[in-house]
Parts: C-alpha cells; structure tokens; sequence
C-alpha cells in the first residue's frame, strides 16, 4: 500500500507537467489571426513587385501618351519605347520603377490584406462567414479594400507619375521629387489627382476582385477542385483585369494629366475641367481612352501576375505554418 501511495506521488509532477503545456497551444490558435493578417500583407507586397516589374516599360510607356496630347497607336508606343532604349540605355525603360516598388508593395499588401479582412468582416455581417460571398458584399470588399490602399499611398503614386515622364536631371531619385514638389509647388500637390483616383479605385478594385472571386467560385463549383491551377489563376486574372480597368479608365487618365500638371506647363485643376480639355482638344475615344489598347495588354498580365502569385505564396506560407503547428 505504501509502496502505492509513493507511486502515485511520483507521477502526479508528470501529470502536472502536462497539463502546463496545453495553454500556449491555445494562445498559437489565437494569434492566428494576427499571423494571417501578417502573411497577406507579405504575399500582397511580393505579387504587386513581381506583377509590376515585369509590366514597367510597357506602363511607362502608357503614362508618358497619358499625359500628353500625342495620338496613341502601336507604332508610336514602340517608337517610345526604341527611343528611350536608345538615349538613355535598356534600364532607363524600368526609369521610375523604384518609386513603383515604393508605392506598389505598400499598396499591394494593404489592398490584399484589407480585402481578406473586409472578406472576412463582411461574412461574418451577413452570415457568410468561411464561405464565398454574395455578389454585393464581394464587390463590396474589393472596392473597400482598393480603396483603403489608395488613401494610405497616393503621395507615392505622384511620384512615380513624375518620375515617368521627366527626365533624370529634373528629378534624381524619389526624395528629391518630395523636396522638389513640395518647395516649388506646396505640399497639397502631393494630393492632386487624389479625387479622381478614388473615384476611379472604386469600380475598377470592385470589379476586378469580384470577377477574380466569382471565376474562383464558379471553377469550384464546376470543377469540384478547391484550389485552380496556377494557369487557371492567371486567366481568371486578366479576365478580372481586363474588365476592371476598361470601366475605370477614362479617371485614370485625369489623375495622370493632374499628377503631371507641374512639369507639362497645364492647368489641369478639376476633374470635370480635365476631361472638358481632353475632349475638346482630343476627343473622347482618342483623349478619354487613349492607351487603353496597351492597358489590355499590360493590364490583364499585371493582374494575372499579381493575384496567381498572392494565391500560390499564400496558400504556400498556410502549408508551411500548419506544418509547423504539425510538427510541434
């Protein structure tokens, strides 16, 4: 009987033991949330750097027929193209693409961040929560979350608009369009161009989450496959692509025309202003619409790009964490 007692005396440490080690667990599956907030801000900063390096020349090219008077057509945006490899080299065709990189990852992982959380919110508001939303909410996430991106980068889209279409004398690197702009030209230019923006992010953000995410839902339905392949991903997406941003594009050329008022001596100053000048001078199709022929090109790659490579990184990095949850 002693020798039981002594027994159980002994082993009830070990179950102690035990019963310590179960609260961390609990707190990992908290901190889930955080933890996939983290991962979608990570994989949304790599997809816009990866979509938009390999589309810059071609969207340098579109800004600098934006925002002149110049007719657009295919010969001439290669000519743009050669003569700007000519003079300045092959990399002066990524000219810019820093300040891209310094808009495009902060916006691109607050865009897709904010859509997963906006997904997530809006679920659980209208009981849809860890399943595929209606239509109106899903437009809704994804204009909410183009949105909320645009509002926390657009000094830096600016920027990059400046730097497109000068020349490296005029601005050497992408503090010294800040200073530059700001001394000469106030620190409220650093906004111009912010209304039409959010006026075009809207419908075009809407509509391209929304098409993603419903060619998404419809291949699963169809397929019975939860995840599509990568080259599926990437048709989905310049589909997605392809239609949200011929709906926005006309606004995406009035934010360029203001952006770059400073350097092309115009007094573009209003929205309806702007587009009134374009039209009168260049006509709606050739003014309003001018480079979308190259947006259908540049456009649906960019955005094929972007949300393949959010998705594979993203579902990669929730392989990788369950596999270390696994493993502990």
């Amino acid at each position: 009987m002693a020798h039981r007692l002594q027994d159980r005396q002994h082993r009830l440490p070990v179950a102690q033991a035990t019963v310590l080690t179960l609260p961390p667990a609990s707190q990992a599956k908290d901190m889930r949330p955080s933890w996939s907030a983290l991962e979608s801000l990570l994989c949304g900063a790599f997809a816009g750097a990866v979509a938009k390096t390999v589309i810059a020349p071609l969207d340098r090219t579109k800004i600098i027929f934006q925002v002149s008077s110049k007719r657009f057509s295919a010969k001439e945006a290669f000519r743009v193209i050669y003569s700007t490899y000519i003079e300045g080299g092959l990399f002066s065709l990524w000219r810019g693409n820093s300040a891209t990189m310094v808009r495009v990852m902060p916006y691109a992982a607050i865009q897709f961040c904010s859509h997963e959380q906006y997904k997530r919110l809006l679920g659980s508001c209208y009981g849809f929560q860890g399943k595929a939303l209606p239509p109106y909410p899903r437009f809704l996430a994804g204009s909410l979350a183009g949105t909320t991106a645009a509002m926390l980068t657009y000094p830096l889209d600016m920027v990059r608009a400046r730097m497109a279409v000068t020349a490296r004398e005029m601005y050497s690197n992408i503090m010294h369009v800040f200073v530059r702009i700001s001394q000469e030209e106030g620190v409220r230019t650093l906004y111009r161009g912010f209304t039409p923006t959010i006026l075009g992010v809207i419908p075009y953000a809407g509509i391209t989450f929304f098409t993603y995410e419903t060619l998404k839902k419809l291949h699963s339905e169809k397929t019975k496959r939860s995840q599509p392949y990568p080259y599926e991903r990437l048709a989905f997406g310049a589909c997605a692509g392809l239609i949200g941003q011929s709906a926005s594009y006309p606004l995406d050329v009035v934010r360029r025309r203001m952006q770059t008022a400073g350097v092309t001596g115009s007094s573009y100053s209003t929205i309806l202003g702007t587009m009134r000048e374009i039209v009168t001078h260049e006509g709606v199709i050739r003014g309003l619409y001018k480079g979308l022929s190259m947006n259908w090109v540049k456009g649906p790659v960019a955005v094929g790009i972007s949300f393949t490579t959010f998705d594979i990184t993203h579902n990669l990095l929730l392989k990788l964490h369950q596999m270390g949850n696994f493993i502990h």
